[in-house]
């Protein structure tokens, strides 16, 4: 399958709490979009594998993702190593997409760091065909990055605002993250502790400047090229 757009995440729920009103939008525009979890997040203190992988699936239905897949990699153990960038690389090409976002370099949680640096060295190598000659190089995808603990330099914003109620719905799959359940062995985290309400605080700042009520905000390291400056045109 070809996709249009592939979204990497350290760990399933990344990509929702940065782009899922975005990824909602495309897949409703008729694009084929697809998601791509580095680990199973088997470190994490809340949840099962199991569960994580069913919550993962869920949001993906609800957000109209064409493929939700899983490379395996180790949770806290991703690294700049030639068997994690030939996995990644080898996810690209698979898919062949026009666009891919990773999470911005800059974050609080390392595995984070790692996945946008691990898929910003993979997008360059898809389009080295002796790299891997056993599969076919690619064009180079674009290169998209999205926010998910720390904001950033914010180069781009697309307006959510029709999307969000799906955003928010896709965040809810994630109750083993994001809820207190009774009865449950849960410990606090970050994301129990009011996170979803952060993200919607978050995503209305980043449209006040443009008026816009929920937007998600990109960052890339290459210029944005515009073909002609109209009013209003964004």
């Amino acid at each position: 399958m070809k996709l249009d757009i592939l979204v990497f995440g350290a760990h399933a729920d990344d990509a929702e709490i940065g782009m899922a009103g975005t990824i909602a939008k495309h897949t409703a525009a008729g694009l084929k979009v697809g998601l791509c979890d580095l680990t199973a997040a088997e470190m994490s203190s809340n949840g099962t594998v199991e569960r994580r992988k069913q919550e993962a699936q869920q949001a993906a239905e609800v957000l109209g993702a064409s493929v939700r897949t899983n490379l395996g990699l180790p949770d806290r153990g991703l690294y700049m190593s030639e068997e994690h960038l030939a996995v990644v690389t080898a996810e690209i090409r698979k898919f062949a997409p026009a666009i891919v976002f990773a999470p911005y370099w800059e974050d609080r949680h390392p595995d984070h760091i790692a996945c946008s640096k691990l898929v910003e060295e993979a997008v360059f190598n898809s389009k080295l065909r002796k790299y891997m000659p056993d599969k076919p190089a690619i064009p180079a995808p674009l290169l998209y990055f999205y926010f998910i603990n720390d904001l950033g330099r914010t180069d781009l914003i697309v307006d959510v605002t029709q999307q969000y109620g799906l955003k928010e719905q896709a965040l809810s799959c994630y109750r083993s993250q994001f809820e207190k359940t009774p009865g449950e062995d849960v410990v606090s985290t970050p994301l129990n502790e009011g996170y979803i309400e952060r993200v919607r605080s978050r995503d209305m700042l980043l449209g006040q400047r443009r008026l816009i009520p929920f937007a998600e905000g990109f960052a890339a390291k290459v210029p944005h090229a515009v073909d002609l400056f109209i009013s209003g045109g964004y």
